[in-house]
């Protein structure tokens, strides 16, 4: 049987009339690549920011290593890495220098071997000692997930991993992600809301709207039941929003 990596039950949050998540049901297991679907202002994002503890849940339980997320915070956090935002770095510092500096504040093994082992599993160990700021933006995203990997976490929430990338950086960062997954035995949860980045590499998904669940399962089962592409047409015209995309 599989193992639960994360459990999610009945999970809301509501910023005072407004329900963000509403009542949100899902289970990722160990070695999933979990796609996390959905338009903008469905709810991705504040679910993200309550398994990492950064808001706190009106209602509902977080599990996570099979252990409650508000009594065992710290411990959990410590094996997790994510981006949830655009990475930040010290422009005029080389990679291999940014990942040593922002490592030593979350404890991790700051060694050189280990910095370039990170390097390495991004595509950038040979621009180790390049500048952050003669970097592109796909290669910011990759040391970004460098900077998630560098206290080797179980778990990596990777929140729109790819916004802002041309078609060739969003194939390097997908095929970094499944590599994560495949070649290194991470959990990875995946938010987006582009269709093909969720249907080429996930092995579950969620779909959510309005911070309700659309529908879960192991993506080939969604794929049997559902037209995704028409489907996320209808979900675009009832949530009123333009930035679904369903193919590339």
């Amino acid at each position: 049987m599989q193992e639960p990596i994360i459990e999610i039950r009945g999970l809301r949050k509501n910023y005072g009339s407004f329900t963000a998540v509403d009542g949100l049901d899902l289970t990722v297991y160990h070695g999933d690549i979990y796609g996390f679907l959905g338009p903008n202002g469905a709810g991705k994002s504040t679910t993200i920011r309550m398994i990492l503890s950064l808001v706190k849940p009106s209602a509902g339980s977080i599990t996570v290593f099979g252990k409650p997320l508000s009594t065992h915070r710290a411990e959990i956090l410590r094996k997790i890495g994510c981006i949830v935002e655009r990475p930040d770095f010290y422009n005029y510092l080389s990679a291999y220098k940014n990942l040593e500096l922002l490592g030593r504040l979350s404890g991790a093994d700051v060694s050189k071997q280990n910095i370039y082992r990170m390097l390495d599993m991004v595509g950038l160990g040979s621009r180790a000692t390049s500048k952050v700021k003669t970097f592109s933006h796909g290669m910011k995203q990759r040391l970004g997930i460098a900077q998630a990997l560098i206290h080797n976490p179980d778990l990596v929430i990777l929140d729109e991993p790819t916004t802002g990338l041309d078609p060739h950086g969003m194939v390097d960062v997908r095929d970094l992600i499944v590599s994560l997954a495949h070649d290194h035995g991470k959990t990875i949860v995946l938010s987006s809301h582009i269709l093909p980045e969720v249907e080429h590499i996930a092995t579950r998904m969620i779909i959510i709207n309005k911070g309700k669940t659309v529908v879960e399962g192991a993506v080939a089962d969604v794929l049997r039941d559902q037209d995704l592409e028409q489907f996320f047409m209808r979900i675009t015209k009832e949530s009123g929003k333009s930035d679904i995309t369903v193919s590339l």
